[in-house]
């Protein structure tokens, strides 16, 4: 576990809150290639305090699972060792959900508890070219790829957001294209938009290396498309679920091991 303290926040956009956080512990933080670099973010349970100093293994074993810390995850947008500084960016809809409060009423010195990092997607160099799609929880890695792609590749970028104001500046070569899709300009909350979005682009010329992060439903569509319709080789493909439309994170977790156990059941049978 790594534990850091808040140095300062920004608001991106309107649902977007970046945060920066540092401490002596950063020195051992991992600087590993991978651009979608995740961590754990660990949140006291509400109205549950933990003995000093904190221990993760021993509050496991001393506390009933209702009283567990919290667990959200979380891409490491930068790392700057330097500067002993790691940025977090964090979707914020107001006072739903645990992060995303969290973020906005985040200041100076409040404690950052990260459990990892993980990760295993990175833009390969020798790719023709590259292709970007997600949304606003995968907007984070979107953004590190784009600055880790060579000088001059070849990359097309779809990001789903919610309206104009919820637009970032991304890193961008002479040959990065990035389109922004509106969720809210659409009738049944943006379903399927990055589908069509994919389905109607013209691909570039060369072998394509994809990264395909977002809600679960939609990144399951994008892949069947690429896979089936493109032609796609599964080793250029990147693909994660990291939400799901009506699910928390622990509900999502909950629905992915019991698709495990699914999986295992009927592969045994």
């Amino acid at each position: 576990m790594t534990t850091l303290q808040v140095r300062r926040t920004e608001r991106l956009t309107p649902h977007m809150i970046r945060v920066i956080a540092g401490g002596d512990e950063l020195a051992a933080f991992p600087d590993t290639e991978h651009t979608d670099r995740y961590v754990k973010i660990l949140f006291p349970a509400p109205g549950v305090s933990y003995a000093a100093p904190f221990d993760i293994e021993a509050i496991r074993r001393d506390h009933p699972r209702a009283e567990w810390p919290l667990t959200r995850t979380y891409t490491v947008r930068a790392l700057d060792h330097a500067a002993g500084e790691l940025t977090i960016d964090f979707v914020h809809h107001g006072d739903t959900g645990v992060a995303g409060p969290w973020a906005a009423a985040a200041k100076p010195g409040d404690t950052l508890r990260l459990l990892g990092p993980g990760g295993a997607y990175a833009p390969d160099a020798a790719a023709g070219w590259h292709l970007l799609v997600g949304d606003e929880a995968a907007l984070p890695a979107i953004a590190a790829a784009l600055q880790k792609i060579p000088d001059g590749a070849t990359a097309r970028v779809l990001v789903q957001v919610g309206n104009a104001d919820d637009q970032q500046e991304l890193p961008a070569g002479p040959d990065v294209r990035v389109t922004w899709l509106h969720r809210d300009a659409t009738a049944d909350g943006g379903a399927g938009q990055l589908l069509a979005a994919v389905r109607a682009l013209e691909f570039p010329p060369g072998r394509v290396h994809a990264f395909v992060h977002g809600e679960a439903g939609e990144v399951r569509e994008v892949r069947r498309h690429l896979l089936g319709e493109r032609g796609v080789d599964r080793d250029a493909l990147s693909v994660s679920g990291y939400w799901r439309r009506g699910r928390d994170e622990d509900g999502f977790r909950a629905d992915k091991a019991a698709e495990r156990q699914r999986e295992q059941t009927a592969a045994a049978s």
